[in-house]
């Protein structure tokens, strides 16, 4: 590590949580984030100023006049571009050292698997159900640590499903594939401020993972009311039934 990226990194380098050793680790690691929206937006911006060394941008979309207020990722001179693309030039532009890889599909559980090779974690900021239980088969598969995130209206939640561990309880143990409704902030709204803080959350859970440092939210579901600034961390037990995580 050169003088220049000691400078660079130096706050965090100052923890003795991370030190040099953590931030060489971080400089090492690969994240992959599904959707450049609102929770992608402060994720990949945080890990990329973190001085992750490798981020993979996944979204198929394109920037709308709608999104600016809450994706702070993109500007009104991207609009109609992909947003990996606009994503990929703010990241760089916040950290021009970060390795950023962009794709701009639509994913399934295979597409899913192949890209997992390599990656270190995965952060969840898609708004629907379908991508997310994609993700979370593929990271059951790979055994890929992921951190799941979630905003509506005033509220919103994060967990860390750790599927690089036996016994750990997966997002399908959470939620199931039938009956769930499907609430999305086109139709319900969403406060920008909310999106900043969930995704700010997902990115120090990830930061915590990838170094083993703390108490993550392994295994437990944090729910925010912003409404009422009402924290609640409920503990998510494994399904042994579960169809995407059980253990033969």
């Amino acid at each position: 590590m050169d003088d220049q990226t000691l400078l660079q990194y130096s706050r965090q380098i100052m923890l003795p949580q991370i030190d040099i050793a953590g931030q060489e680790k971080l400089l090492q690691s690969t994240a992959l984030i599904v959707g450049m929206g609102g929770l992608g937006s402060p994720v990949a911006m945080y890990l990329a100023a973190a001085g992750v060394g490798h981020l993979i941008l996944a979204d198929f979309d394109r920037v709308d006049l709608s999104n600016l207020q809450r994706q702070l990722l993109h500007r009104h001179s991207d609009i109609g571009r992909p947003k990996v693309e606009s994503a990929r030039d703010t990241l760089l532009a916040i950290n021009p050292t970060v390795r950023v890889t962009c794709v701009a599909e639509k994913l399934d559980t295979d597409r899913l698997i192949a890209m997992l090779e390599g990656v270190d974690i995965v952060l969840d900021g898609s708004d629907n159900f379908t991508t997310r239980f994609a993700v979370n088969r593929a990271c059951v598969t790979r055994q890929v640590p992921l951190v799941s995130g979630a905003a509506i209206r005033m509220e919103g939640q994060v967990a860390v499903f750790p599927c690089n561990q036996p016994e750990a309880p997966c997002y399908h143990c959470l939620y199931k594939e039938e009956g769930e409704e499907e609430a999305r902030c086109s139709e319900n709204g969403v406060l920008a401020p909310v999106v900043g803080v969930i995704g700010s959350i997902q990115a120090t859970e990830a930061i915590k993972v990838l170094l083993n440092i703390g108490e993550t939210l392994a295994g437990h579901l944090l729910v925010i009311d912003f409404l009422h600034t009402d924290w609640r961390k409920l503990k998510i037990r494994r399904d042994p039934h579960c169809s995407v995580c059980r253990r033969q």
